[in-house]
């Protein structure tokens, strides 16, 4: 066994000077050694040696970029090498300074266990929890394993997280990856190099996020979280705009509360349309539960909005706000003014009132949360509470009075919009649009998105099933999976048809669910559940004028498959 001192210096990226120094200690662990870590630009008492460590050591490794002052180590065996070759050919490294050293191992030493390979551990999220989260995590594990790399991926889901990242991986981890568009929480990842991409980096480049994140990690210090934290997202180059992220953080966390409120009114409905009138019924009780839910729809949006922008500071504020957008009328609109109001108001707060440190305890649980909640009161009795309670009454009653061409007009938008990308930041601002109007129980919105979504994935299905010559073996496959996603409404099954031929499937797909959305519209179909695709028909009066939406589907389905199979080149 041999005493090992490791010294890493790359003043042009701290995550980089991390991952040498960790990977050299990891192997040389497994072979028996003892091993000292030291970063220079990096610094931290967890990767520092003293005098005595060095007097010890038996040998010196130094992986640099620049000049390292030899003072401290005069008289000891130095094995110099570079930061990429620490990284990249760890054992070659290791194995080298011992041999030159010619230091005496023993046979009976177990052989490295990791063969030098990279640790990464990531965390996919999106918004709906649904897709995007589990095909970012596909990708970067088949990205991973094509490159060499070990890596553990935990889903952030709309079903709560999955395979959960370990203490141990996090702490043998070289690399945390975020690709995410909604908040993660990185309280877990101190002291490790941080790299945070969009899903949809991770799901259509995944080789190049790996490649680009040890360059572009910045680590977590270990004193000073919070200003990392926004370090790390200043520096994220997103395709959508913060606004976008933070509002569909509020949307990911309302929605299950939705789709509860929703599905147990309707449960309600299987009594008779008015039986919850008749006090003390069942019916009445199921009303109340699913009325319940739904008063927490606003408060659930507002508050996790400006959770989103402050963290958990942010989170009182933006409940109460909205919770009183909700009782001044003001709706889903008002719940999203008093989130961002909330959130950037306790950010403030936060930021710039500086306590003494025996003080700066209480400012997260009593300083922020008084004054961002009255100040976030005030402004809406006062100020903005009226003008939101005014557009929303208009919106609402407008969408309940529309005639024919209006109907027509709103469901061929709505309906295209949820088909042009798929799951995007267009397809996103539809379905919040939709989803918010629920809590004033305007229903029809809800059914033109949930049926032009499901459209796309299924005329993909209907397009391979009619015309096979114009479909590569790998398209007619995936198109069996596209069926199943379709009646699922997850949207984003169509994405592979339109990433290999965008300019014919795009605009075949968002044909066909804008008729959808249309015929949906005409006929004033409702739906009372934000999610669930084919398995919401199931559940009694869920949706308003059954065989006029199901009609709508067929008809957005097969336009999408017919306009697909005229405009598409045959290939065989």
């Amino acid at each position: 066994m041999a005493k090992i001192v490791v010294i890493t210096d790359c003043k042009n990226s701290k995550s980089h000077e991390i991952m040498a120094a960790n990977a050299i200690k990891k192997i040389a662990e497994n072979q028996g050694h003892e091993v000292k870590i030291e970063t220079t630009t990096y610094k931290s008492d967890i990767y520092r040696v003293n005098e005595e460590d060095i007097n010890d050591a038996d040998i010196i490794i130094m992986a640099f970029e620049s000049h390292i002052d030899m003072k401290r180590f005069k008289g000891k065996f130095i094995y110099p090498t570079s930061i990429s070759n620490a990284i990249i050919d760890t054992q070659v490294v290791l194995d080298s300074a011992i041999k030159i050293a010619k230091i005496d191992i023993k046979k009976d030493v177990p052989p490295p266990i990791k063969e030098g390979k990279i640790h990464i551990a990531a965390i996919t999220a999106c918004p709906t929890g649904i897709a995007h989260t589990f095909m970012a995590a596909e990708s970067l594990k088949r990205a991973a394993e094509e490159l060499g790399y070990n890596i553990n991926v935990e889903t952030q889901g709309s079903v709560g997280a999955k395979n959960i990242l370990t203490t141990e991986q996090i702490e043998e981890a070289d690399l945390v990856l975020i690709a995410a568009d909604t908040t993660v929480d990185l309280s877990r990842f101190k002291g490790k190099p941080i790299h945070i991409v969009s899903t949809n980096d991770a799901i259509n480049d995944p080789q190049s996020v790996l490649n680009n994140a040890f360059e572009k990690a910045r680590v977590l210090e270990n004193n000073n979280l919070s200003n990392m934290i926004r370090e790390v997202k200043k520096d994220r180059k997103l395709k959508q705009p913060a606004f976008y992220k933070h509002l569909l953080t509020g949307v990911s966390f309302m929605i299950p509360v939705v789709v509860a409120g929703g599905l147990i009114i309707s449960l309600s409905f299987i009594f008779g349309i008015e039986a919850y009138e008749e006090k003390g019924s069942i019916a009445e009780i199921l009303m109340n539960i699913g009325g319940a839910a739904f008063k927490l729809i606003v408060p659930m949006l507002s508050g996790y909005i400006a959770y989103s922008i402050a963290d958990r500071p942010g989170l009182a504020p933006g409940l109460i706000g909205g919770l009183i957008a909700d009782q001044l009328g003001a709706g889903f609109l008002g719940g999203i003014v008093s989130g961002f109001l909330a959130g950037y108001i306790a950010l403030f707060f936060r930021d710039y009132i500086k306590l003494p440190k025996n003080w700066e305890g209480i400012k997260p649980v009593l300083i922020i949360p008084f004054l961002s909640t009255l100040l976030v009161g005030l402004l809406l009795y006062y100020i903005i509470g009226s003008p939101i309670q005014y557009i929303m009454n208009y919106l609402t009653n407008w969408l309940a009075s529309m005639n024919s061409a209006n109907a027509i007009i709103l469901g061929l938008v709505i309906g295209g919009m949820m088909a042009f990308d798929m799951g995007g930041p267009i397809n996103k601002s539809a379905y919040t649009f939709a989803v918010g109007l629920l809590a004033s129980k305007v229903y029809t919105p809800m059914a033109i998105a949930m049926a032009a979504g499901m459209t796309p994935p299924l005329g993909m299905f209907i397009a391979a099933f009619m015309s096979k010559r114009k479909f590569t073996p790998e398209e007619i496959e995936a198109s069996k999976a596209a069926g199943i996603l379709g009646l699922c409404f997850i949207t984003e099954g169509a994405i592979p048809f339109a990433a290999k031929d965008p300019f014919r499937v795009i605009p075949a797909i968002v044909a066909g669910s804008a008729i959808t959305g249309a015929i949906c519209a005409y006929f004033k179909c409702g739906l009372l559940t934000p999610h669930g695709g084919v398995f919401a028909l199931i559940i009694p009066n869920a949706v308003v004028n059954l065989p006029y939406y199901i009609f709508a589907i067929v008809v957005g389905a097969l336009v999408t498959a017919l306009i697909t199979v005229l405009i598409k080149k045959t290939i065989y």
